[in-house]
């Protein structure tokens, strides 16, 4: 079955199609959750909230192949609603396996997440949503300003302010090494947005 049959069969009440949709965007989700609320916990609850709001919605979605963009788009608004109806930051560090290319330091690479992860801390919760959504989930900046629901002038400024914070709080990190160039977005100009 193709994905616009299954969000066909979803929509009309077929809970075996939903489940099949969801299955394998199940553990993406997740890790973007992490990434924004900083708790497993409080993730795996804002997940849960977008399955049930797509549940609950899907009828209503007008372009079935846009379906797992539009999972990320309730899971990043999940995550905004949640904390904000906690009006509480939580703060816990897990570091996650790397499934990246072997390497014989694996210091290296935990001081490198580590540093991800302070300079990910640092930033207001929508500036850091805006972040994971650009260059995490590879959303476009006018699409991430739509589900953040700002002007696009201002998801572009607060995008470059965050990484110019971002590289600020990874350089002060007290070490001689510069940080690698590989943990923050590198600066790109004539990029289009």
């Amino acid at each position: 079955m193709d994905q616009r049959t299954l969000v066909q069969a979803a929509g009309r009440g077929d809970h075996d199609a939903f489940a099949m949709l969801v299955r394998g965007a199940i553990a993406r989700l997740d890790a973007v959750a992490r990434l924004i609320l900083r708790d497993p916990e409080l993730a795996r609850d804002a997940v849960q909230e977008a399955m049930v709001r797509a549940w609950r919605d899907l009828p209503a979605l007008r372009d079935p192949e846009r379906f797992e963009a539009w999972l990320h788009r309730l899971t990043v608004r999940s995550c905004l609603d949640l904390i904000r109806r906690r009006r509480r930051r939580v703060i816990e560090v897990e570091l996650q396996s790397f499934d990246g290319p072997a390497v014989h330091d694996t210091a290296v690479l935990v001081a490198q997440q580590d540093v991800l992860d302070r300079a990910l801390r640092s930033l207001e919760l929508e500036n850091r949503s805006l972040v994971i959504m650009h260059y995490y989930l590879g959303l476009s900046v006018p699409e991430a300003a739509s589900i953040l629901g700002i002007p696009l002038g201002t998801a572009k400024s607060r995008l470059s302010r965050s990484l110019a914070q971002m590289r600020l709080v990874a350089g002060s990190d007290g070490g001689e090494e510069p940080v690698p160039r590989t943990i923050l977005p590198a600066r790109q100009e004539g990029r289009p947005a």
